[in-house]
C-alpha cells in the first residue's frame, strides 16, 4: 500500500488548483485506489462535483452512522443522483459491535468519543483497507486545528490524505455552489453550517464559528477520523 512518490510530488506541485489535484488523484495508475470520504454535509457538494467531472465512478465512502438527520440521508441520495455519481458506498458500523457497545443508541450522550469510534473511526478503517489514499473535504478556515492543513498528508497508516479544498474560503465555496447551481443541504439553510450526527449537532448564529454547533458544550472538536498522526 504505497502511492508512487512521483504522484505525490505532482499533487504537491506549486500552483495546483483543486481541479488539478483531483485529476491527478483520480486518474492514471492510481484510478480506483484513491477513495473520497464525504459526509454529504453543508459544504460537500463542490468537492463531489469536481470528482464527478473527472470520474463519476470514483468510490465515495459515506459513513452511515445510524444517527444522521433524515435530511442528510435524503440529500445523500439527491446529490449523488444530481451529479451522476455511480459508486457511493454506505459504510455501516458492524451490527455485532452496535449490539455489544450501544444497543440503545445512546452512547453519544455519555461518551461521544466512544460513539464516534464505533460509528465512524472503526468502520472507516475497515472500508479504507483496499485504498492507497483518500480525499477529504477539509478546509483551513473550518477550525484552528486545521489552519495549517496541507494539500497532501502522509498518514501513519501508510496512506496519503488529499485535501483539494484546503485553501478555499467559505465565500469561495458559496460562490462555486451558486455558479454550478448545486443543490444545498436543507439544514444549511436553517442555521447549520456544519452538519454531523443529529444528537450532536446544533444550529449556530450567523457570526459564530461554523463548527461550534458540533458537540456544543463539550471538549470535543473532531470525530476522530482526522486526528491520527500525519507528516
Amino acid at each position: 500500500m504505497q502511492v508512487d512518490p512521483s504522484i505525490i510530488r505532482s499533487l504537491q506541485a506549486e500552483g495546483n488548483t483543486a481541479h488539478d489535484v483531483m485529476r491527478i488523484a483520480l486518474t492514471g495508475t492510481q484510478r480506483g485506489r484513491i477513495g473520497l470520504v464525504s459526509s454529504f454535509g453543508a459544504e460537500s457538494a463542490v468537492l463531489l462535483a469536481l470528482a464527478a467531472e473527472i470520474d463519476p465512478a470514483v468510490p465515495v465512502l459515506f459513513l452511515q452512522t445510524g444517527q444522521h438527520f433524515p435530511e442528510t440521508l435524503e440529500y445523500r441520495q439527491d446529490l449523488a443522483r444530481f451529479l451522476g455519481l455511480t459508486n457511493v458506498r454506505d459504510i455501516h458500523p458492524a451490527p455485532t459491535q452496535i449490539q455489544n457497545r450501544d444497543p440503545e443508541g445512546q452512547l453519544w450522550a455519555f461518551d461521544p468519543d466512544a460513539c464516534c469510534a464505533l460509528r465512524k473511526v472503526e468502520p472507516l478503517d475497515e472500508a479504507l483497507i483496499p485504498f492507497d489514499g483518500w480525499i477529504t473535504g477539509r478546509k483551513r478556515t473550518q477550525a484552528s486545528t486545521r489552519a495549517n492543513l496541507p494539500l497532501v498528508e502522509n498518514a501513519d497508516d501508510g496512506r496519503i490524505k488529499i485535501n483539494p479544498l484546503a485553501r478555499w474560503t467559505p465565500r469561495e465555496l458559496d460562490a462555486e455552489m451558486t455558479r454550478r447551481n448545486l443543490p444545498r443541504h436543507p439544514l444549511s439553510l436553517r442555521g447549520y453550517p456544519s452538519i454531523g450526527c443529529a444528537p450532536c449537532t446544533l444550529p449556530v448564529g450567523a457570526d459564530a464559528d461554523p463548527r461550534s454547533g458540533r458537540w456544543a458544550g463539550q471538549n470535543k472538536t473532531e470525530c476522530g477520523i482526522h486526528v491520527r498522526k500525519a507528516s
